[in-house]
């Protein structure tokens, strides 16, 4: 996959982008991140890039012509054989993103994620825009922490990334529901232990048990999560097997 970042602030994507996955994903060459200082296409002689607002108003805009310039040039460098993917602008008013889009957009071959700053955008900037994507209701000073979460929760779908698939199928969200509670060596540490089902070795019941806990974590941190899940059959009586081991255990 290529992506391209937009941003006033290149600096601030060397770290987060070329260590841990991400950079490994790069060393691989399965990730090819190009970040673009969009300053650098102003054509004003102050390197001015925003505007105060045409009627008035607080704040300053983006203006269009240094992004549609350096949109157009990478468009120019990746040339016709390379697909536009999805252009995706970082706005609080755009949709929320979440692990399903996360996946959806690892299908794709390129990426372009718009930064922006100050007060918005000038409204033709959406012209070239196909998405537009906030991490949810509050405001950040400017779109680069919001990309670069989005790109690492993006990139972990893509094959060969993690070492494991199943790492990224089994993430919390996946499936609309939190992850099992998990456990490693000691099984038993300073007198907490490991749920015997796992150490059984009979992996029809760890399942259950995986998905049973998994039920339940969602019930009790993210109950708002279960009313948009697709629940199966089997997930639905565990549900209420649940809720009945609850109510019988709470004092009268």
């Amino acid at each position: 996959m290529r992506i391209d970042i937009l941003s006033l602030f290149p600096e601030m994507f060397k770290g987060p982008l070329t260590e841990s996955i991400l950079g490994k994903a790069t060393e691989k060459g399965l990730l090819d991140v190009h970040v673009t200082d969009f300053r650098e296409y102003t054509t004003d002689k102050q390197r001015h890039v925003d505007d105060a607002p045409y009627g008035g108003g607080a704040g300053m805009l983006l203006q269009a012509q240094p992004i549609f310039d350096a949109y157009d040039a990478i468009q120019k460098e990746v040339g016709p054989d390379t697909s536009k993917g999805r252009v995706i602008l970082l706005d609080p008013a755009g949709q929320k993103f979440d692990q399903h889009l996360a996946n959806e957009l690892a299908h794709e071959d390129h990426l372009t994620f718009i930064c922006g700053h100050y007060e918005g955008y000038d409204e033709r900037i959406r012209q070239i825009v196909t998405d537009e994507v906030s991490l949810g209701d509050f405001v950040l000073t400017g779109g680069e922490l919001a990309s670069m979460v989005m790109i690492d929760a993006t990139v972990r779908f893509i094959p060969g990334v993690l070492g494991n698939h199943d790492s990224a199928t089994g993430d919390s969200f996946e499936d609309g529901l939190l992850e099992y509670p998990q456990y490693t060596r000691p099984a038993d540490f300073r007198g907490m232990k490991v749920p015997e089902v796992l150490l059984s070795g009979n992996h029809q019941l760890i399942a259950q048990w995986r998905q049973k806990e998994s039920l339940r974590r969602t019930l009790h941190r993210r109950p708002d999560l279960l009313e948009s899940a697709h629940l199966t059959g089997q997930q639905r009586h565990l549900l209420s097997d649940i809720k009945i081991e609850e109510d019988e255990s709470e004092p009268e």
